[in-house]
């Protein structure tokens, strides 16, 4: 099955060839990426014995295997661990985005949590994991498979701060302009689950952990053979946490979030002890990382490979303001089609990182949108001097923003395309409304789930110049 389901809608709009070739890119790395064969791939069932890469676990000396998992990659994650488990699961819990109607789960029971702000469903769902853990023991094993927005899914703050405290906390903090390293060092120390605090509670009862993950952190180093045990897994609720309690005070210092957070969550942090603090390592878990960040860049330039098509990663770093991004890439695509600089036309770049957009007013969102769809659209403003230039911005797990659509694709005919339709983007832009706007022209980028989660995916076809143009 394709991984982009509207391909067809798409290439009824803007340039066709600059389009097709994009959108073949990222299938084909989104279909490398899926979750669901990564895990296949190494995870095995032999009789009694369990087998995950070089490791294996005789289920003989288990009393009870728990599966649960969080996350926007988790439906893919947990229904492999599922299938390969069968009736050997006593039960799963596992808190996703979007439940597909082509999930298949055994013995998993799936709570649809809330991402980007926490809901109900996801805080009851990690109360009853909590539960489990807290009646299991010594003989018992869990294996947690965890991708990034475990922080909003697997919501479960700790005593004295509410769900809607959370969520609050939540919506000011991705409005802010700060970084998910300073998001997360509030999130995960106000929470009982989240920075390595279900890894904390499995230990405290003696049972086993065997983590599997994918690292949408930006800084995160490639991955190399997935079937070897990764030593150094941080974060999430089930590696050891490295923010600290001091770096979660200096993001509410250094982005003026005194008056703007929640007062609980304020006094909670500015009180805490070292007793509060999350936890800085597990020698005993055992921990498989299926993808980083890099891996979507390494994986699309492969491909592009395959295709005959020269291809940059430009940075798997990519961070900032997601408009700003849009039009740096339309003044490089320009560069190398007018000077040959840094590499010559024909050619691909490629990028990644997670870029996000500071909105320090509520009252000016007209629309919907994310950073993906706000990058795409500045980017068809600068690249109408840019004659045949293709960008697709998506958030590799399928959603970006509050929009059910996985991002934008825009080319050097978008912006005449929007004009024809009386839709002004500089507006779009201002009012954060960018999906009605790339809605309304056919370049809206719809995945659904696609069994990963790398934070952003940047993919800029450059073709040559035309003599003349």
């Amino acid at each position: 099955m394709k991984k982009i389901r509207n391909a067809d809608q798409i290439l009824t709009n803007g340039n066709f060839a600059s389009r097709e070739t994009v959108l073949e890119i990222a299938d084909k790395t989104l279909q490398r990426l899926d979750s669901y064969h990564r895990i296949k791939s190494i995870m095995h069932l032999d009789g009694d014995v369990l087998h995950i890469g070089s490791r294996s676990w005789d289920l003989r000396r288990k009393k009870n295997i728990y599966l649960f998992g969080a996350g926007k990659a988790c439906n893919h994650m947990a229904m492999a661990v599922d299938h390969v488990l069968g009736d050997r699961l006593t039960r799963g819990i596992a808190i996703v985005k979007i439940h597909e109607e082509t999930d298949r789960f055994n013995k998993t029971d799936v709570f649809v949590g809330g991402h980007p702000l926490p809901n109900e469903v996801g805080y009851q769902a990690s109360k009853e994991i909590i539960q489990l853990v807290e009646q299991s023991g010594p003989e018992d094993l869990f294996i947690v498979v965890i991708s990034g927005g475990s922080s909003a899914l697997m919501s479960c703050p700790v005593d004295g701060i509410t769900l809607q405290d959370e969520i609050d906390a939540t919506d000011v903090l991705l409005k802010s302009g700060a970084g998910i390293y300073e998001i997360n060092a509030i999130r995960r120390h106000i929470s009982a689950l989240n920075g390595g605090m279900l890894a904390k509670r499995i230990q405290d009862v003696g049972a086993e952990l065997i983590g599997i993950g994918i690292s949408d952190a930006v800084g995160t180093p490639a991955t190399g053979d997935i079937g070897e045990p990764y030593t150094a897994y941080k974060s999430t609720p089930i590696g050891p946490d490295a923010t600290t309690l001091d770096d979660a005070r200096a993001t509410i210092a250094n982005f003026d979030l005194a008056d703007r957070l929640p007062k609980s969550i304020v006094d909670y942090l500015t009180n805490a002890g070292p007793e509060q603090e999350t936890p800085k390592a597990f020698p005993d878990n055992t921990y498989f990382l299926l993808n980083t960040l890099p891996d979507s860049c390494i994986y699309a330039k492969e491909v592009c490979a395959e295709m005959g098509l020269p291809a940059v990663i430009l940075t798997s770093f990519l961070e900032g303001e997601s408009r700003d991004a849009g039009t740096f890439m339309a003044s490089l695509v320009r560069e190398i089609q007018t000077y040959g600089n840094p590499v010559q036309a024909p050619c691909v770049l490629l990028s990644s990182g997670e870029v996000t957009t500071q909105i320090l007013d509520s009252k000016l969102i007209k629309g919907h949108g994310g950073p993906g769809q706000e990058m795409a659209v500045s980017f068809a403003i600068a690249a109408a001097k840019t004659p045949g230039a293709c960008l697709l911005s998506i958030d590799s797990e399928g959603t970006d923003g509050t929009a059910q659509v996985a991002g934008g694709i825009t080319d050097s005919e978008s912006l005449k395309a929007a004009q024809a339709k009386g839709i002004n983007l500089y507006q779009s832009l201002r009012e954060h409304s960018c999906f009605e706007a790339l809605d309304a022209i056919g370049s809206t980028v719809f995945t659904g789930n696609t069994g990963t989660n790398l934070c952003d995916l940047n993919i800029v076809y450059v073709p040559a110049l035309k003599e003349g143009k």
